[in-house]
């Protein structure tokens, strides 16, 4: 089964790449080739950043599926400080290549939702899961497992959009925020958690299991 959350360019990109585009148009009408390369080059990145395409999403009800695109950067037990609990930690690190649109790892009920402001250091960074601006959503599964994803800002991310608030009801792979221009996103999962992935592996929001629960 594929989800469309959206058409296939994210709506937070419609008017960057509609501005974008009429620029490059314009110099290249006004001008020539050459003197609108940049602003063409500028104009494809844009649309390259806010693609939102379909993906197929496993149905298993204890995998917890990749809420983002992009690289695996840390797999550890830690504390998850929104629960207060000892965690499994994964956290995904976005470039500005990958896709942006943040998609939900399970099917559950929203039972908090945490927005910190802070500072805007490198993604990469550990202390940034701490440090950084960032969005935490705890979501309670039908197997009464919490766990908890946030949205981290980044060096240069400087809006983090999420559209889900407490009672709502999440489905796995369902759109529910987005992070401009290069972040990261971290998961705390029960400890039983069984990982499927390793340090340095790219990801796909949706398509790649992360983890499974027993």
């Amino acid at each position: 089964m594929k989800h469309y959350p959206h058409p296939k360019f994210a709506k937070e990109g419609w008017l960057f790449i509609g501005i974008s585009s009429v620029l490059a148009l314009a110099v290249l009408m006004l001008t020539n080739i050459v003197a609108a390369l940049p602003f063409i080059l500028i104009a494809i990145f844009v649309l390259q950043f806010f693609r939102d395409p379909a993906r197929e999403i496993p149905q298993d009800e204890n995998a917890i599926l990749s809420p983002a695109d992009g690289k695996i950067i840390a797999i550890e037990q830690v504390n998850d400080p929104y629960q207060n609990v000892e965690s499994l930690k994964i956290s995904v690190f976005m470039n500005v290549f990958n896709v942006h649109s943040n998609r939900s790892p399970v099917d559950g009920e929203v039972v908090d939702v945490q927005y910190f402001a802070g500072k805007f250091l490198n993604a990469d960074f550990d202390k940034a899961s701490l440090e950084n601006e960032r969005n935490a959503v705890v979501v309670k599964m039908n197997n009464g497992y919490r766990i908890t994803f946030v949205q981290v800002a980044g060096l240069i991310a400087r809006r983090i959009l999420c559209y889900t608030q407490v009672g709502n009801w999440l489905k796995r792979g369902e759109r529910y925020g987005f992070i401009r221009f290069g972040s990261r996103v971290d998961l705390y999962l029960p400890l039983n958690a069984k990982p499927l992935v390793i340090i340095g592996q790219k990801v796909k929001a949706t398509e790649t299991i992360l983890a499974t629960l027993d």
